[in-house]
């Protein structure tokens, strides 16, 4: 089950009630504390409640402006380490390397594409069947992030979205400065990729020192919970191709033995951590309609569509095209 530090609720309450909503109660509909912002909640829970209030606000941006009013304040204690970086490509590079400390069902990663930056974000908690309000809102986010870091220099190419397009799409453009590309691959802000080498605002040494305590504890967390470092790591890598137990290690400096005896350390192996990863990618991807399974096999490192297929009903006991079809049916 995945978390989402509370902190990423932060000013919720005051714009849920310009929304026509009663917080408090739609907090308790969905068995979240009436303060939740020091707690650690499921992203089940934060998933549902977007979900409600949009449906109950009937209005169909309400993730997206919810994420643009909580601004960057919402990423909590890895802002301000952010803030220290030399400069911009530093300090997404600190976004992308502890976000998982912030939500772990979710990935960021940072991508170079002929010329242009693409700031990606994913849902990677496969039980979550509709997840469109929280992407959204990380996008309006990632929106106010880049707006801060790079002030009048921020003019995005792109926002690139996984699912479908709305009825009507004009909102964005006015909230956002550009109309999303819906039913893209990726979820994805695109930008200069020249604008990573900006210089962020000088800062004293004092806070460089704090920033780098900030990150050094962040970093404490991450060899602590291996497993989870693990499968991040192939989050990010799969995409590229097949990957081994020795890319794994050589990417991590040690033996593939030794990785391999601090894995059985904690009761799991490689192969259990690359299937689990695997399944669970498979899962929220075959939720977006836009991605095929051909490109999804692709996405995951299978050399080709039928080895995909057979460790998908190994995993499931159907076909992914048979789970494809019942999810929609689930979901009307």
């Amino acid at each position: 089950m995945s978390t989402v530090r509370g902190v990423a609720l932060l000013g919720f309450k005051a714009f849920a009630t310009s929304q026509g909503i009663d917080p408090v109660s739609a907090l308790a509909e969905v068995d979240l504390p009436e303060d939740p912002l020091n707690a650690q909640i499921s992203g089940a829970q934060f998933n549902a409640l977007v979900q409600l209030c949009a449906l109950r606000s009937s209005n169909p941006l309400f993730g997206l402006q919810l994420g643009l009013h909580q601004g960057t304040q919402s990423l909590g204690t890895l802002l301000y380490a952010m803030r220290n970086a030399a400069n911009v490509g530093e300090s997404l590079n600190l976004l992308t390397r502890y976000f998982h400390i912030h939500s772990d069902g979710a990935l960021v990663r940072l991508e170079r594409r002929g010329g242009s930056a693409l700031l990606v974000y994913e849902v990677i908690d496969g039980t979550l069947a509709s997840v469109h309000q929280t992407v959204e809102l990380a996008m309006g986010v990632a929106a106010c992030l880049l707006r801060e870091l790079l002030g009048y220099a921020w003019k995005p190419r792109a926002l690139m979205l996984r699912h479908s397009a709305p009825a009507s799409r004009i909102a964005y453009r006015t909230l956002l400065g550009v109309p999303p590309r819906f039913d893209s691959t990726v979820n994805a802000w695109v930008f200069d990729e020249s604008l990573l080498a900006r210089p962020l605002g000088a800062t004293d040494v004092r806070c460089q020192l704090l920033a780098q305590q900030q990150i050094d504890e962040l970093a404490r967390v991450t060899l602590q919970e291996l497993p989870s470092y693990v499968q991040k790591r192939l989050r990010n890598e799969l995409a590229n191709g097949p990957v081994t137990l020795r890319d794994m290690a050589k990417y991590m400096m040690i033996s593939p033995r030794t990785l391999q005896r601090y894995l059985r350390a904690q009761n799991t192996r490689f192969q259990e951590l690359l299937d689990e990863t695997r399944q669970t990618m498979a899962a929220r991807y075959l939720c977006d309609s836009s991605i095929s399974l051909t490109q999804l096999a692709g996405m995951l490192g299978y050399a080709d569509l039928s080895t995909f297929s057979r460790a998908f009903t190994r995993w499931n006991g159907v076909s992914p095209q048979k789970w494809k079809q019942r999810m929609k049916q689930t979901l009307g």
